[in-house]
């Protein structure tokens, strides 16, 4: 085989999993030790550079069977979920979730207070900014096993708490879920927190709001609520 057709084969078996790699995990925003001493930096290693990283690569992988996928954002593959299965489900969910994730929390410098508009909801839906983070401490700490607790902004524009098992997410089209636009979320599976804080759920979710990264909440608030 001359060189020419060595490199065309090569190609040819190349290109078609570089076009089927549609969703990209994207770095993480700060240095992996930025959120010391609330949330460890080999956590974030781990569960940034393994577990986000795994949903990113299975998802691609189910282009093959949905090719409709690469023409998808990850926000619209919530939104029809319904008509997936459950690998898409949960890996397309896991990415999403995770991406929120590490952009909802900040270094020490970054994270700002809650802007007058996003006050004046959360005084209106829950009474106080207290309130509202007791409630939802109580949606992550009752949240049977692997799942996260939501800060959404609800279809008729005002805020909610709710709560979604593994790796599923208010924008998506399935029962039993509340729909929303999540604009504050917490991972509360074991890996998210496990190696600083054991079993201490509870604690992790208490320390949790020292990181939490109002600019971002704020900005998402903003877009939600046009």
């Amino acid at each position: 085989m001359t060189p020419f057709k060595t490199f065309v084969t090569l190609a040819a078996s190349i290109l078609p999993a570089l076009a089927a790699a549609q969703f990209v995990q994207a770095p993480l925003p700060y240095p992996s030790a930025a959120l010391e001493p609330h949330i460890d930096q080999t956590t974030m290693e781990i569960h940034h550079g393994r577990h986000h990283a795994a949903y990113v690569n299975n998802l691609n992988a189910q282009i093959q069977t949905y090719p409709e996928l690469a023409k998808l954002s990850i926000e619209e593959v919530q939104g029809q979920m319904s008509k997936y299965n459950t690998a898409v489900r949960n890996n397309g969910g896991g990415h999403y979730n995770h991406d929120l994730f590490w952009k909802v929390m900040a270094p020490e410098g970054q994270r700002g207070t809650p802007a007058p508009a996003l006050a004046s909801a959360i005084n209106a839906a829950f009474g106080s900014l207290d309130e509202m983070k007791k409630r939802f401490d109580q949606a992550a700490l009752s949240r049977f096993g692997s799942g996260w607790a939501w800060l959404i902004v609800t279809a008729d524009k005002k805020l909610a708490i709710t709560s979604t098992p593994n790796q599923d997410n208010p924008l998506m089209d399935l029962p039993g879920i509340e729909r929303g636009t999540p604009i504050l979320g917490l991972d509360v599976w074991e890996h998210a927190y496990y190696l600083k804080y054991q079993n201490k759920r509870g604690e992790y979710a208490t320390n949790w709001w020292n990181v939490v990264n109002w600019n971002e909440v704020n900005a998402r608030f903003e877009a939600a609520s046009k």
